[in-house]
């Protein structure tokens, strides 16, 4: 049996490749599950920018010896196709985190009717939110009609949950609206719904490139779209902005632009390389508030101890049902096969030449 996984060069994001290998025998108490399906999205290129930062790469070490490679996460469905745990059968289907790749090796612990983690060693060091996985047969959120959806928002629509809540704990800092870069980005559409939900009094503000304008207009989730130039004729009030495009010059715009009308500047993601830059320690000199990183999974757990987990688990289940009306039929969603699919879209999605208004799942 071999596997296969695209394996990235971490300092030069372009380069991805094609690699197969043999597989070896399973561990004691590990299964071994088959990646049947995962969404491409600006999400994933977030984890490959800032992969270093916040340890994204370390959750599926490439299986090669070759230094400087990484393998970018995704989100997915899996099954179990080997067995050496026996709270675990062969068959079992799981929703979580997955390599891109077509199959990886877990350590099932914590183990629930709905859930299990990824005991796995060099997985602990990092957020349990990650490690968590979702047993199909008995997981609430799970619905079969919803999964092609629940890959390609689920996460990032946590994400915008989960900034508005906090926003709202600190009253939105004052702010009379919030600015949203990377407006047609699947993580933007779920905190403007959120917004909207939850702070219909925040008047939301959406940032994007001229090809991506018409499309963000029509989700009906912004009280404004504007395209980047359009930045120095903003209205001048006290705002917030969560910067999800992570462009260093855009960043400087917003800043010298409201300098202290700007209350809080929450940067949360990076779809453009150009993150780097933005993400270091220049952003120290801007006017206004220093920007802060926002990492999404350390709010959740602070979320689930204050609301545990049936009762926060009702108040995403809320918004989340709300925010898929909303966005039905705005995106249309295309399946593709096999495994370079996802590195040619991976590729796309890093240039920038994928549309918003289509969401990819890949069946490797």
């Amino acid at each position: 049996m071999t596997l296969a996984q695209v394996h990235v060069r971490k300092n030069e994001l372009t380069h991805a490749r094609l690699v197969e290998m043999p597989v070896g025998d399973l561990a004691d108490g590990a299964i071994r599950l088959k990646v049947e399906s995962f969404s491409v999205t600006a999400n994933n290129i977030t984890y490959a920018v800032v992969g270093d930062g916040f340890g994204y790469w370390n959750f599926f070490p490439p299986t090669s010896d070759e230094e400087g490679l990484g393998i970018v996460p995704m989100w997915g469905h899996a099954v179990v196709i080997e067995s050496n745990c026996a709270e675990i059968a062969v068959g079992e289907r799981v929703y979580g985190y997955l390599p891109m790749g077509t199959q990886f090796d877990a350590v099932p612990g914590n183990v629930s009717a709905t859930s299990f983690s990824d005991m796995t060693d060099y997985r602990q060091p990092m957020s349990p939110v990650y490690n968590n996985y979702n047993r199909l047969a008995a997981d609430p959120e799970h619905d079969p009609a919803r999964e092609k959806e629940r890959m390609i928002y689920g996460p990032l629509f946590k994400t915008g949950f989960v900034i508005d809540y906090f926003m709202r704990s600190e009253i939105w800092f004052g702010a009379e609206a919030v600015i949203l870069t990377s407006a047609s980005s699947k993580t933007a559409l779920g905190l403007a719904n959120v917004a909207k939900q939850n702070s219909p009094d925040i008047k939301r503000i959406g940032l994007t490139s001229p090809g991506n304008v018409d499309f963000t207009e029509s989700t009906g989730l912004y009280d404004e779209v504007h395209t980047y130039d359009a930045i120095g004729h903003l209205p001048i009030r006290p705002s917030v902005s969560v910067d999800f495009a992570g462009n260093a010059e855009v960043l400087g715009k917003l800043h010298h632009h409201f300098t202290d009308n700007l209350k809080y500047s929450c940067l949360v993601g990076a779809t453009h390389i150009e993150a780097r830059s933005s993400m270091g320690g220049g952003a120290g000199n801007l006017p206004g508030p220093p920007p802060t990183l926002f990492f999404a999974p350390d709010h959740f757990v602070s979320f689930f101890k204050e609301h545990g987990a049936a009762e926060g688990g009702v108040m995403v289940a809320k918004t989340w049902h709300a925010f898929l009306e909303a966005v039905d039929g705005t995106v249309s969603i295309e399946t593709l096969k096999g495994l370079d699919a996802a590195r040619t879209t991976y590729l796309e999605m890093i240039g920038g030449t994928i549309n918003p208004a289509k969401g990819i799942v890949v069946e490797p």
